[in-house]
């Protein structure tokens, strides 16, 4: 049978509707957050406006909440970076991404690494950690003191599951420094690493998909080489795109139809719809891509969507939000833009 060609613009549609930015989910948070596979917090603000952007009636003090009674848990995950994802799938995210990040780091850190034993070091932050969080540079100095070379707190949470424990890692307290035990709040009981990889699959695709195996991967952190059995296995339905690539997808997952129109919407940085593994949806037009990641910001900077697309960036400065349009914005769009704009300053002023 021929497979279906799906078009760029199918496939953008397809993205904003998994990605709930097509209309906004009345969605429980931490099961939104589940169907976003995650959201990329490096800057813990982020979360909220990419919650808010997506959910009906969102405020900010429900996810705060929903982290202080640990139902959202915040970690080291996909591609190393830091995720918040919901406690009761933390455990196969954090197994399905594990030995592909522990050998990725000793592949960088090799030099580095003479003598050292990083199962030690777990061991060693675990007894330190019973019972009591604590903060990023004690555990540091704690290393130290133990006689571990400054490379083992880089690698430390590759052995140790840890999550970053509120307040910190909030809107009220941006930075996450309190680390404390995953363990504490999941068990420890830990799934395989097949059941790991084959949620991860799952998650993407629900939340990005129809996509090649090297999105996949590429979004994970992991190697095709991990990815590909499990797409072979799994009963997934198969396209191609217009450049004759397969791409892979969830039996009952949503495909809207092209011509249907996508509202003005506002996202954070560090979103993961913008990063180079959704390209095939063009949700970032290539000639933007330079002026939203650079080397003078390469934590990308706030962006807001006009008929599913990139069309400029925001700021919040003086209890306004600042637009700076890449191109002049038809006027209809224009008047939505201003409005949604009002709507997320006064979320900010809240």
């Amino acid at each position: 049978m021929t497979e279906r060609v799906l078009t760029t613009r199918e496939l953008n549609r397809a993205l904003l509707a998994r990605q709930l930015l097509l209309e906004r989910s009345a969605l429980p948070l931490d099961r939104a957050i589940d169907r976003l596979a995650g959201l990329q917090t490096q800057y813990a603000p982020s979360a909220y406006i990419g919650l808010w952007s997506r959910l009906r009636g969102f405020r900010g003090e429900a996810l705060t909440r929903a982290l202080e009674r640990r139902r959202v848990l915040q970690g080291t995950l996909m591609r190393t970076t830091i995720h918040m994802v919901s406690a009761a799938e933390y455990p196969l995210f954090a197994t399905g991404v594990r030995r592909a990040r522990r050998e990725w780091w000793l592949r960088i850190h090799k030099k580095e690494l003479e003598g050292l034993d990083m199962d030690a070091v777990a061991v060693r932050l675990r007894q330190h950690l019973a019972g009591e969080p604590r903060r990023a540079d004690e555990l540091k100095a704690f290393l130290h003191a133990e006689g571990f070379p400054a490379v083992a707190w880089s690698g430390a949470g590759l052995w140790l599951d840890m999550i970053r424990v509120p307040p910190s890692g909030t809107w009220e307290r941006r930075r996450a420094d309190l680390y404390g035990l995953a363990k504490d709040v999941v068990g420890s009981s830990s799934p395989t690493e097949s059941k790991g990889v084959t949620h991860l699959v799952r998650r993407y695709l629900g939340g990005f998909g129809p996509a090649p195996t090297g999105d996949i991967a590429g979004w994970a952190g992991v190697p095709v080489t991990n990815v590909s059995p499990v797409v072979e296995r799994l009963n997934l339905r198969r396209f191609r795109d217009e450049n004759g690539r397969q791409l892979f997808d969830l039996p009952r997952a949503p495909l809207p139809d092209a011509d249907i129109s996508a509202p003005v919407r506002f996202l954070p940085t560090w979103d993961a719809t913008l990063l180079a593994n959704v390209r095939r949806t063009q949700i970032l037009p290539e000639p933007y891509r330079p002026l939203v990641f650079n080397t003078r910001t390469p934590h990308s900077v706030s962006t807001f969507l006009v008929n599913g697309v990139v069309a400029g960036t925001w700021r919040y400065e003086g209890g306004h939000v600042r637009l700076d349009p890449f191109a002049p914005v038809p006027r209809v769009a224009r008047r939505e833009l201003e409005d949604e704009a009002d709507r997320l300053a006064a979320f900010h002023r809240d």
